[in-house]
């Protein structure tokens, strides 16, 4: 009897690859697929929104009733120095339980006159919403946050997984269905290098971005067999982390106190990502932002040359 296969197109590209099933098909395409980025969500609050630890344990102690209200919270600082920080999270309160509520009372009522004395008419017009963040762009699904400020002194900005239940701040970026694959392209020094070279600076932070740094970033065209090698070497990267449940991500890619094993599973990783994009394994950084810059412009020609034909067509 034959064996069914499963053939597929790759994601922007005339190129076909046969698979043994449609589950391995799938995966393949899944992870060739690139994502949307949101930036975290926005309170504009006045800090009445926002509880440390502290706060939280008297918030909880004066009105238990509230803790379904209570979410942990990350931005940057707090995902890569491991600071417990908690938020309110209202979406759901219902008017009895704001009003029922001598903490949430207040903190609202403060939030509601901050932002009616704004000078800016669309913050004045948040204020009939007050219990709720800004703007928000909260994940539904688990998610990979990418901190939006890094130290220039680390190799890699960390990235890492977490669930929906977990609120994302505007210091802070999120990326969902991102599977290992993503994760490992994303944390190889040939997507550092393109940061570095791109990003916006706060101070002399990183200042990762949506839209200059990821939009414009040239994925490479991997092959099956690459995908799901560097698939396996960006689970790797996250097993090695989990190796030291004690330490923060400011511990773990500090350039002194980087374990072993962690810098031997990026090491293995950067060396996969270079193959993929067909770049020598030893090649340095400038070289490496010298081709991406050569992928982006042919990309930005393929794209318009694509748009004129499409226009000509009428």
């Amino acid at each position: 009897m034959q064996k069914e296969t499963c053939t597929v197109k790759e994601p922007g590209r005339e190129q076909y690859y046969t698979f043994e099933s449609r589950e391995l098909a799938e995966a393949f395409i899944e992870r060739r697929t690139v994502h949307k980025m949101k930036l975290g969500c926005m309170p504009v609050d006045g800090g009445n929104l926002f509880m440390n630890e502290d706060e939280y344990n008297e918030v909880l102690q004066r009105e238990p009733k509230l803790k379904k209200f209570i979410r942990r919270c990350f931005g940057s600082r707090e995902f890569i120095h491991d600071i417990k920080r908690y938020c309110f999270w209202l979406v759901d309160a219902t008017p009895k339980d704001i009003k029922n509520s001598k903490i949430l009372y207040e903190r609202i009522e403060n939030i509601k006159k901050s932002r009616l004395a704004s000078t800016k008419k669309a913050t004045q017009r948040l204020a009939d919403t007050p219990h709720l963040f800004a703007e928000r762009r909260q994940p539904t699904t688990d998610y990979l946050l990418i901190p939006r400020h890094s130290s220039e002194k680390r190799m890699y900005v960390p990235m890492g997984y977490l669930p929906p239940e977990i609120i994302v701040l505007d210091s802070a970026i999120s990326l969902e269905h991102a599977t290992p694959y993503h994760f490992a392209i994303l944390n190889s020094r040939v997507h550092m290098a393109w940061m570095r070279r791109v990003c916006g600076r706060l101070r002399m932070d990183y200042r990762y971005s949506n839209t200059v740094v990821y939009n414009t970033f040239i994925w490479p065209d991997a092959d099956p067999h690459q995908v799901f090698a560097i698939d396996r070497l960006g689970r790797r990267i996250l097993d090695a982390r989990e190796n030291h449940p004690e330490s923060s991500y400011a511990d773990l890619y500090d350039e002194v106190s980087m374990p072993k094993d962690l810098r031997d599973a990026h090491r293995e990783n950067d060396e996969a990502v270079c193959r993929a994009y067909g770049f020598p394994v030893d090649m340095d950084e400038q070289e490496i932002v010298n081709s991406l810059f050569k992928l982006y412009h042919k990309a930005k020609a393929e794209k318009k040359r694509k748009k004129q034909q499409e226009q000509e067509r009428g």
